[in-house]
């Protein structure tokens, strides 16, 4: 007799409350992945955006059989949003949040003690319809069965898990804001210089975005030191010294900040144009 085949443990059954960009995109790639997913939308609003993406809204029931909960929330409404649902949740239902910066104790002020964790996206979302494939998610979890959960849904939204200490939480977010959200502040930076210039700023950005991407493809391809390009790179002490001379104050001090932080990726230059630089930079 032949040994009945082991049939695939099903997905756990998932209610997101809140359906913003977070939300709405792990919804969508979780939808998309086959799982059981319901959303408890925040506003109105939010209710119309669900429906129309034709997306399961969570009821009593969803939310008392759920074997995880994700609170998409903002980090200063995750307290209240698991007080709007943990009465209504199972007993053994876990609590995630989706905030790269709070630790795990931000669950402490709940009434009952359940498995709880963390899951967030290394992903610039902008529009709940983003893809989250492709990119990291870092993971954190006070229970093995949950942290198994995660990875699972991490599996099916195609991203690749990662573990932060929790000691680090602060500056593993800061990390990541650096490479986003602040980078496209940096962006409109440039666009500012191209202004001085007297470029449009919307010719401006556009001929600058291919620029910023083929410099992280070389950074992709050949790492940090040697994706590295410019003056600070080349040694052109008189090119930088242009360069700041052209600028408005605000923006010399960020290119100055940058381009220290460049001499350090540029081991290779003589002793005497470095201290140029370095002198130049201070």
């Amino acid at each position: 007799m032949k040994k009945p085949k082991k049939q695939p443990r099903l997905p756990p059954r998932v209610v997101i409350v809140g359906f913003g960009r977070v939300g709405g995109a792990i919804a969508l790639g979780l939808r998309e992945a086959g799982w059981d997913v319901a959303v408890l939308p925040r506003s109105a609003d939010s209710v119309r955006k669900a429906a129309a993406l034709r997306v399961f809204l969570a009821d009593h029931d969803d939310l008392r059989a759920a074997q995880l909960c994700i609170l998409a929330v903002p980090d200063s409404a995750v307290g209240p949003a698991m007080e709007l649902v943990e009465e209504d949740l199972g007993p053994s239902t876990a609590l995630v949040h989706c905030s790269g910066a709070l630790p795990l104790t931000v669950f402490s002020t709940g009434r009952t003690k359940r498995p709880v964790g963390s899951f967030h996206p290394l992903v610039a979302i902008s529009d709940p319809k983003d893809a989250l494939s492709g990119n990291a998610v870092a993971l954190a979890s006070t229970d093995r069965t949950l942290h198994g959960n995660l990875e699972r849904m991490a599996v099916a939204l195609g991203m690749s898990p990662l573990e932060v200490p929790e000691t680090g939480r602060a500056a593993y977010h800061a990390g990541a804001v650096l490479s986003a959200g602040l980078l496209v502040a940096l962006l409109d930076g440039a666009v500012s210089a191209f202004a001085e210039a007297g470029l449009n700023r919307e010719v401006a950005l556009k001929s600058l975005l291919p620029l910023s991407a083929s410099a992280l493809r070389g950074v992709q391809s050949r790492g940090l030191e040697k994706g590295l390009t410019g003056p600070v790179v080349r040694g052109d002490v008189s090119v930088v010294q242009a360069h700041l001379e052209s600028l408005p104050p605000e923006l010399g001090s960020l290119y100055r900040l940058l381009s220290r932080r460049a001499l350090r990726l540029t081991p290779a230059l003589p002793p005497e144009t470095r201290l140029a630089l370095e002198r130049l930079l201070a």
